[in-house]
C-alpha cells in the first residue's frame, strides 16, 4: 500500500477524508456500520454481485447516514460509537428517518 510522505507540502496534493457511514437492507431489516476513505466506492461493493462479504446475503444497501472526518483515528473512534448500544439507537432513528422520507 501506498504510504504517503509527511511533509505539508506533499500532503496539500493528497487530502483524504474518511467517512463513517451506517447502511440499511431493506430486504431484510438488518444495519452495517463501517468507515472508508471512498464512500461512492465503498458503496458499489456492499452491493456487488461478487461481493463474498458478510453484506453479500442482504443486498441491497441504501445509506442512511454519514459523517466525514479528517482524520482516519477520529473516523475509527465515532465508527466504534456507532457500533456500541446506543450508537445502534441512534443509527436505527436514522433508518426510521430514511423510511418515513421514502413514502
Amino acid at each position: 500500500m501506498f504510504k504517503a510522505p509527511t511533509n505539508s507540502r506533499f500532503r496539500a496534493f493528497f487530502y483524504f477524508m474518511y467517512t463513517v457511514y451506517a447502511i440499511y437492507s431493506n430486504s431484510n431489516h438488518k444495519i452495517y456500520i463501517g468507515h472508508t476513505s471512498d464512500m461512492e466506492q465503498r458503496l458499489i461493493s456492499h452491493n456487488h454481485p461478487k461481493n463474498s462479504g458478510w453484506t453479500a446475503k442482504y443486498q441491497p444497501w441504501v445509506v442512511v447516514h454519514s459523517e466525514n472526518f479528517d482524520l482516519k483515528a477520529d473516523a475509527m473512534a465515532r465508527e466504534k460509537q456507532l457500533k456500541s448500544s446506543r450508537g445502534r439507537v441512534y443509527v436505527w432513528a436514522k433508518v426510521k428517518e430514511y423510511l418515513e422520507g421514502s413514502q
